[in-house]
């Protein structure tokens, strides 16, 4: 254990700490104003502030934060009481122990004060000894409070700093797992990146909450994760599968979300709901379940509609980019079928923003494509 996570756990309060705390004096007679500083400043208090209109009690203390007040009871314009019910108002934690210092000594207002948030209660004309170990116990507990209040905010910003550095390293992982996929199926880095944002767009034009869509943005580039499964011989022919050849293909979907299952973690479900689903499509034709219109899951059907488009609008070596007026008429043209109509819907409406992603992202032009009528590259 460090140095100074064994100071933050055992914190040390002496004196010095008590007398270099800060406290507010609040009375509406100057007189005993004027002895209680005195007072607390020959005893070696140095940090006072005092006031005699109680009604600015509390926007001192939401100034200057004190460690202690010391509060008459009966004022003008404003009693001892009401001052207590007005910083208890403010709902804080950190509001500081409240010695009462009154002449009123019957044990109805003794009670009423303590019930109403006094910590301590001593009558005038008071013993100077008493007044200051009532103080000085107060400030100690006091302090040893706020010790308490600054370990815990350090250690929760300590773990705050772990959580979001476990996070992005999870986050690492996944992204270069995903990546991985593509580079077994002649694919870049750059095509998961611009379906991910592109999923996000789409996802943000339906509605998903900012926090799902972060989910989205980093779930959806595993989408073909299971591909790591398939044999070479098939996932990198060049020409037309055979009927036994797509069947096996086929699977990488629910090789997918076996590679994904196991984890609680929000994002790993995601993304295994996206592998297994990716490839349903809207007419109950698609695969690994033939799941049709809203049995597939939203986050299924939009990242379908980015893997399609951004495939079709993408060089490869094995075919030419589409324009995207021809990718559009195919997801027209397969409105209904392939494609969830509202998202297709929708995916016009963001058009903009998704052809922006396509530019920002953009690979470097191969030196010699092919025709665009060859292998269309619709996410097989």
């Amino acid at each position: 254990m460090n140095t100074v996570m064994t100071e933050l756990l055992t914190p040390q309060l002496g004196l010095t700490d008590a007398l270099a705390a800060s406290i507010l004096v609040v009375d509406d007679e100057p007189a005993n104003v004027k002895l209680l500083e005195r007072t607390l400043r020959t005893f070696g208090y140095r940090n006072q502030l005092s006031t005699t209109d109680p009604r600015t009690v509390t926007a001192l203390f939401q100034q200057h934060g004190f460690d202690l007040i010391i509060l008459d009871l009966n004022m003008p314009f404003m009693d001892g009481f009401e001052v207590m019910r007005q910083l208890q108002a403010l709902g804080r934690d950190d509001l500081p122990p409240i010695l009462i210092l009154t002449a009123q000594h019957d044990q109805e207002h003794r009670v009423r004060a303590l019930k109403g948030g006094a910590h301590d209660y001593v009558t005038k004309p008071f013993a100077v000894d008493e007044l200051l170990a009532r103080v000085r116990n107060l400030l100690q507990v006091q302090l040893y409070h706020k010790s308490i209040r600054g370990r815990n905010q350090w250690l929760e910003e300590r773990v705050r700093e772990r959580t979001r550095e476990l996070y992005d390293t999870r986050l690492q992982i996944v992204r270069r797992l995903g990546r991985a996929a593509e580079f077994r199926d002649n694919e870049t880095g750059l095509h998961i990146v611009r379906m991910s944002k592109m999923s996000v767009a789409l996802g943000e034009a339906c509605g998903m909450s900012s926090e799902d869509c972060e989910l989205l943005l980093n779930a959806s580039p595993m989408h073909d994760i299971g591909k790591i499964g398939i044999p070479d011989q098939i996932l990198l022919k060049p020409g037309k599968f055979e009927p036994h050849e797509w069947e096996i293909m086929k699977t990488h979907a629910t090789i997918g979300a076996e590679i994904l299952s196991g984890d609680d973690s929000e994002l790993l479900s995601m993304a295994r709901i996206i592998a297994l689903s990716h490839h349903e499509k809207w007419d109950g034709s698609g695969y690994p379940y033939g799941l049709a219109g809203e049995n597939i899951p939203l986050v299924g059907r939009i990242v379908a509609m980015a893997d399609v488009f951004d495939a079709l609008t993408s060089e490869r070596p094995y075919k030419k980019a589409w324009t995207v007026e021809a990718a559009m008429e195919y997801v027209d043209a397969n409105r209904g079928k392939h494609f969830d109509p509202q998202l297709v819907d929708l995916f016009r409406t963001r058009l903009p923003d998704i052809l922006a992603i396509k530019e920002t992202f953009a690979e470097p032009a191969s030196p010699d494509p092919l025709d665009q009528s060859s292998a269309a590259g619709t996410g097989r």
